[in-house]
Protein backbone atom coordinates (compact mmCIF):
# COMPACT_ATOMS: atom_id res chain seq x y z
CA UNK A 1 0.00 0.00 0.00
CA UNK A 2 1.37 3.46 -0.93
CA UNK A 3 0.98 6.26 1.57
CA UNK A 4 -0.85 9.32 0.25
CA UNK A 5 1.69 11.55 2.01
CA UNK A 6 4.71 9.58 0.89
CA UNK A 7 7.47 8.44 3.18
CA UNK A 8 10.83 10.03 2.61
CA UNK A 9 12.60 8.93 5.76
CA UNK A 10 11.09 5.55 6.44
CA UNK A 11 9.95 6.80 9.86
CA UNK A 12 6.29 6.87 8.86
CA UNK A 13 4.60 3.65 7.98
CA UNK A 14 2.38 3.40 4.94
CA UNK A 15 -1.00 4.96 5.67
CA UNK A 16 0.13 6.55 8.94
CA UNK A 17 -0.18 10.34 9.22
CA UNK A 18 2.98 11.85 10.75
CA UNK A 19 2.63 13.54 14.10
CA UNK A 20 3.23 17.32 14.35
CA UNK A 21 6.55 16.62 16.06
CA UNK A 22 7.71 14.36 13.18
CA UNK A 23 6.64 17.02 10.66
CA UNK A 24 8.60 19.72 12.52
CA UNK A 25 11.70 17.51 12.69
CA UNK A 26 11.47 16.75 8.96
CA UNK A 27 10.99 20.45 8.17
CA UNK A 28 14.01 21.41 10.29
CA UNK A 29 16.06 18.65 8.67
CA UNK A 30 14.98 19.86 5.23
CA UNK A 31 16.83 23.15 5.68
CA UNK A 32 16.71 26.70 6.93
CA UNK A 33 13.21 28.01 7.52
CA UNK A 34 11.91 31.23 6.03
CA UNK A 35 11.43 32.63 9.55
CA UNK A 36 15.08 31.90 10.42
CA UNK A 37 16.25 33.50 7.18
CA UNK A 38 14.06 36.56 7.87
CA UNK A 39 15.55 36.90 11.33
CA UNK A 40 19.05 36.50 9.91
CA UNK A 41 18.23 39.26 7.44
CA UNK A 42 17.13 41.59 10.23
CA UNK A 43 20.19 40.92 12.36
CA UNK A 44 22.97 40.74 9.77
CA UNK A 45 21.94 42.81 6.74
CA UNK A 46 24.12 45.78 7.72
CA UNK A 47 27.19 43.70 8.50
CA UNK A 48 26.87 41.89 5.15
CA UNK A 49 26.39 45.25 3.45
CA UNK A 50 29.61 46.44 5.10
CA UNK A 51 31.41 43.30 3.94
CA UNK A 52 30.31 43.94 0.36
CA UNK A 53 31.30 47.63 0.70
CA UNK A 54 34.87 46.65 1.51
CA UNK A 55 35.04 44.37 -1.51
CA UNK A 56 33.19 46.70 -3.91
CA UNK A 57 33.33 50.46 -4.27
CA UNK A 58 29.78 51.75 -4.66
CA UNK A 59 26.74 51.51 -2.41
CA UNK A 60 24.28 50.47 -5.11
CA UNK A 61 26.37 47.45 -6.11
CA UNK A 62 26.81 46.49 -2.46
CA UNK A 63 23.07 46.58 -1.83
CA UNK A 64 22.45 44.58 -5.01
CA UNK A 65 25.00 41.95 -3.99
CA UNK A 66 23.58 41.54 -0.48
CA UNK A 67 19.98 41.37 -1.73
CA UNK A 68 20.98 38.81 -4.36
CA UNK A 69 22.76 36.78 -1.67
CA UNK A 70 19.59 36.64 0.43
CA UNK A 71 17.53 35.71 -2.63
CA UNK A 72 19.90 32.88 -3.51
CA UNK A 73 20.03 31.56 0.04
CA UNK A 74 16.24 31.73 0.19
CA UNK A 75 16.03 29.73 -3.05
CA UNK A 76 18.53 27.18 -1.79
CA UNK A 77 17.48 27.11 1.86
CA UNK A 78 16.73 23.39 1.71
CA UNK A 79 20.46 22.79 1.11
CA UNK A 80 21.45 24.71 4.25
CA UNK A 81 20.66 21.86 6.60
CA UNK A 82 22.10 23.48 9.74
CA UNK A 83 20.40 26.82 10.49
CA UNK A 84 23.52 27.89 12.41
CA UNK A 85 25.43 27.89 9.12
CA UNK A 86 23.03 30.25 7.36
CA UNK A 87 25.17 33.31 8.13
CA UNK A 88 28.34 31.60 6.91
CA UNK A 89 26.53 30.57 3.73
CA UNK A 90 25.38 34.19 3.27
CA UNK A 91 28.90 35.56 3.81
CA UNK A 92 30.32 33.15 1.25
CA UNK A 93 27.58 34.12 -1.20
CA UNK A 94 28.31 37.84 -0.68
CA UNK A 95 32.04 37.25 -1.30
CA UNK A 96 31.34 35.20 -4.43
CA UNK A 97 28.81 37.70 -5.82
CA UNK A 98 31.25 40.55 -5.12
CA UNK A 99 33.93 38.72 -7.07
CA UNK A 100 31.50 38.24 -9.95
CA UNK A 101 30.55 41.92 -9.88
CA UNK A 102 34.21 42.90 -10.00
CA UNK A 103 34.84 40.52 -12.91
CA UNK A 104 31.93 42.03 -14.85
CA UNK A 105 33.16 45.53 -14.05
CA UNK A 106 36.69 44.76 -15.24
CA UNK A 107 35.34 43.28 -18.45
CA UNK A 108 33.15 46.32 -19.06
CA UNK A 109 36.11 48.65 -18.41
CA UNK A 110 38.15 46.76 -20.98
CA UNK A 111 35.36 47.16 -23.51
CA UNK A 112 34.63 50.78 -22.58
CA UNK A 113 36.41 53.27 -24.83
CA UNK A 114 35.64 56.52 -23.00
CA UNK A 115 37.40 57.42 -19.73
CA UNK A 116 35.62 57.22 -16.40
CA UNK A 117 34.64 60.54 -14.74
CA UNK A 118 37.00 61.93 -12.10
CA UNK A 119 36.37 61.28 -8.43
CA UNK A 120 35.25 64.12 -6.14
CA UNK A 121 38.08 66.18 -4.65
CA UNK A 122 39.46 65.22 -1.25
CA UNK A 123 38.67 68.69 0.09
CA UNK A 124 34.96 67.84 0.23
CA UNK A 125 35.37 65.39 3.09
CA UNK A 126 36.59 65.60 6.66
CA UNK A 127 39.93 64.28 7.89
CA UNK A 128 38.39 60.92 8.82
CA UNK A 129 37.02 60.56 5.33
CA UNK A 130 40.48 61.27 3.91
CA UNK A 131 42.02 58.56 6.04
CA UNK A 132 39.26 56.16 5.04
CA UNK A 133 39.84 57.02 1.38
CA UNK A 134 43.58 56.39 1.80
CA UNK A 135 42.84 53.02 3.39
CA UNK A 136 40.39 52.05 0.66
CA UNK A 137 42.91 53.10 -1.99
CA UNK A 138 45.62 51.08 -0.28
CA UNK A 139 43.25 48.11 -0.01
CA UNK A 140 42.60 48.27 -3.74
CA UNK A 141 46.35 48.16 -4.35
CA UNK A 142 46.96 44.86 -2.58
CA UNK A 143 46.32 41.41 -4.00
CA UNK A 144 42.70 40.25 -4.19
CA UNK A 145 43.16 37.31 -1.83
CA UNK A 146 45.02 39.45 0.72
CA UNK A 147 42.19 42.01 0.60
CA UNK A 148 39.55 39.30 1.06
CA UNK A 149 41.38 37.83 4.07
CA UNK A 150 41.82 41.25 5.71
CA UNK A 151 38.20 42.25 5.13
CA UNK A 152 36.80 39.00 6.52
CA UNK A 153 39.28 38.86 9.41
CA UNK A 154 39.15 42.45 10.63
CA UNK A 155 35.92 43.94 9.32
CA UNK A 156 33.63 40.91 9.54
CA UNK A 157 35.43 39.95 12.78
CA UNK A 158 35.82 36.34 11.75
CA UNK A 159 38.38 33.99 13.23
CA UNK A 160 41.18 32.73 11.04
CA UNK A 161 39.46 29.33 10.89
CA UNK A 162 36.19 30.94 9.73
CA UNK A 163 38.04 32.93 7.08
CA UNK A 164 39.74 29.75 5.87
CA UNK A 165 36.40 27.96 5.64
CA UNK A 166 34.67 30.89 3.91
CA UNK A 167 37.38 31.30 1.28
CA UNK A 168 38.09 27.59 0.94
CA UNK A 169 41.81 27.90 1.76
CA UNK A 170 44.02 26.49 4.49
CA UNK A 171 44.53 28.14 7.86
CA UNK A 172 48.21 28.67 7.06
CA UNK A 173 47.25 30.47 3.84
CA UNK A 174 44.94 32.77 5.81
CA UNK A 175 47.80 33.66 8.16
CA UNK A 176 50.23 34.20 5.28
CA UNK A 177 47.80 36.32 3.23
CA UNK A 178 46.87 38.32 6.33
CA UNK A 179 50.48 38.99 7.31
CA UNK A 180 51.52 39.94 3.78
CA UNK A 181 48.38 42.05 3.34
CA UNK A 182 49.03 44.05 6.51
CA UNK A 183 52.68 44.58 5.47
CA UNK A 184 51.57 45.74 2.00
CA UNK A 185 48.98 48.07 3.54
CA UNK A 186 51.56 49.56 5.88
CA UNK A 187 53.92 50.26 2.97
CA UNK A 188 51.14 51.73 0.83
CA UNK A 189 49.85 53.94 3.65
CA UNK A 190 53.34 55.23 4.49
CA UNK A 191 54.05 55.93 0.81
CA UNK A 192 50.81 57.92 0.57
CA UNK A 193 51.82 60.30 3.41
Amino acid sequence: MISPLGSTRGSTRAGKVPSPRESAEETAAAGTTVDHLTETYRQHYRSLLGLAALLLDDTASCEDVVQEAFIRVHSARSRVRDPEKTLAYLRQTVVNLSRSALRRRILSLKLLSKPMPDMASAEEGAYDQLERDDLIKAMKGIQRRQREVLVLRYFADMTEAQVAETLGISLGSVKAYGSRGIAALRVAMEAGQ
